[in-house]
């Protein structure tokens, strides 16, 4: 047996998706689906697997077995001998469909033309996104391709976005840049219609096995880059993981989107504006320039377009040298010759030189399109590199919500407002050991983005006794009283830290 090499070239054909229903019900029969192989391979092997580690799951997969062969064949790229798929899979129709290629001197043997693998949805679903081999197997090098076309599978990127994607049903979305299809097959869940474009045609043709394989909607398949394969037509929800990679030229479609620095994330998001509905949202990931004698946040502020409010985080930031050396890697440069990487190495640094780049920022984009942002749009640029809780959507729903309260809430009207505590948030008291009172206090929720901020004890004591059934104004007055404060002054002061706490959800309006 014998792992497909991953310099090995793509093929020319992918399999037919007409035979998708049928060796969907053998795969499922066989318990190939996210929680079988979790049961088979054990925590540890899965996890690895994940990681791009094949050698926990090639040990648990030694013995016999249907579910084994099937890891072996579709996830570790292994050839299999005939006899024991025989018995798990339709192996005439999935040869005749090319899902498998017969080897050996005898036809004896089998191996997979492409990646299966199993993907749980957000609802136990179980889904299968179809990709090219190699490109989740390989150890800790990274991709490891210089294969122009080439189409990848599951990644912590497009989970990523699954996860903090607003579900709520809509009548049409947009999967930009749809690659192997992950966020067209989540979409399909909640949308009447999906339209899923990519500038690869062998994306769209990965596409079309993702949705089949997985007994999803057949979506709208268009070939072309950005916003030109649709024109003019609108969307309720718009998506991508585009190609967001800084990088010093256009050698993997997948990654590289061609265009200088990060001009290619900056004309989606500005172009995006005229391609939402009214209240539609619009999610990306992307990276950013820090450039030097630049406020970052001015930078991505700039790229909101006119009639949108935004919520941009950014979860990391790499210097221009770590940034250089990961996506090296990720292409094999690393494994090249020396000369050849080190020329490859500087032709990065040179282009950031230039631009006066000195660092790059990954994260998350989300615009939503509302009458109220023509006049004041709300616009959150902010750093959160601490771990968040997956899935986001329903959060990142609850925001903008919270950003429309507070914009139709003046100072008045807010005290006149009845409060609750969000769920999971905990109180904590900072100070030496030993002390009676403490130095200050933190709020800290237990979900979602899992923020802490400090409060005063006013704070605190609002948070506190937050349970609806005072107004704040009413609360602030019995505190006064309790604190022995001046109430008119306390109602004056007050209503800053109330919109604070309610923006980033630790309050909630009943």
């Amino acid at each position: 047996m014998s792992q497909t090499s991953l310099s090995a070239p793509l093929p020319e054909s992918l399999p037919a998706a007409g035979s998708a229903a049928r060796l969907r019900e053998a795969l499922l029969a066989a318990a190939f689906t996210a929680d079988g192989l979790l049961d088979l391979l054990g925590a540890p092997a899965y996890s690895a697997l994940a990681r791009g580690e094949t050698v926990p799951a090639l040990r648990a997969t030694r013995a016999d077995g249907a579910l084994s062969a099937l890891v072996r064949v579709f996830l570790l790229q292994e050839s299999v001998p005939a006899d024991r798929l025989a018995g798990v899979l339709p192996v005439d129709l999935c040869v005749a469909d090319r899902w498998l290629v017969r080897e050996g001197r005898e036809g004896d043997v089998l191996r997979a033309s492409v990646d299966v693998r199993p993907y749980g949805g957000d609802e136990g679903q179980d889904w299968f996104i179809v990709s090219d081999l190699g490109r989740a197997v390989g150890g800790a090098g990274g991709i490891g391709t210089r294969q122009e076309g080439v189409v990848l599978g599951v990644g912590g990127a497009s989970t990523t976005l699954a996860g903090i994607t607003v579900r709520t049903p809509v009548g049409s979305a947009l999967d930009l840049g749809t690659g192997s299809g992950i966020q067209a097959l989540h979409a399909a869940q909640h949308a009447v219609r999906v339209t899923a474009t990519d500038l690869n045609p062998r994306a769209l043709d990965f596409t079309r096995l993702t949705l089949a394989l997985s007994g999803a909607a057949e979506a709208e398949l268009v070939e072309g880059s950005l916003f030109e394969p649709v024109g003019e037509r609108t969307y309720d929800l718009v998506v991508s993981n585009p190609p967001f990679v800084i990088s010093p030229g256009a050698r993997l479609t997948y990654r590289d989107g061609g265009m200088s620095g990060d001009d290619l994330c900056r004309t989606l998001v500005q172009g995006t504006g005229a391609r939402l509905n009214e209240g539609g949202y619009a999610q990306f990931l992307a990276n950013w320039e820090h450039v030097e004698g630049e406020d970052w946040k001015d930078r991505i502020r700039a790229w909101v377009p006119r009639g949108c409010d935004a919520w941009i985080v950014q979860r990391e930031v790499q210097d221009i040298t770590q940034y250089a050396e990961l996506w090296l890697r990720d292409g094999g440069d690393h494994r090249s010759d020396p000369a050849e990487y080190a020329a490859r190495y500087e032709a990065w640094l040179d282009e950031f030189e230039a631009r006066k780049t000195v660092g790059v920022g990954f994260g998350w984009i989300t615009l939503r399109k509302s009458a109220a942002a023509w006049d004041e749009p709300s616009v959150v640029v902010e750093e959160w590199p601490h771990p968040v809780e997956q899935p986001l959507g329903d959060v990142i729903r609850q925001h903008f919500e919270l950003q429309d309260y507070l914009r139709a809430h003046d100072d008045a009207a807010l005290l006149a407002g009845h409060f609750v505590l969000a769920d999971e948030v905990v109180q904590e008291q900072i100070g030496a050991p030993g002390t009676e009172d403490p130095e200050y206090v933190v709020l800290r929720q237990h979900r979602g983005m899992r923020r802490a901020t400090r409060v005063d004890t006013v704070g605190a004591g609002f948070a506190g006794v937050s349970d609806g059934a005072l107004s704040a104004g009413q609360i602030l007055d019995a505190i006064a009283q309790l604190l022995g404060e001046d109430g008119v002054v306390l109602r004056d002061r007050t209503p800053e830290a109330i919109r604070g706490l309610v923006g980033e959800g630790f309050l909630l309006p009943r």
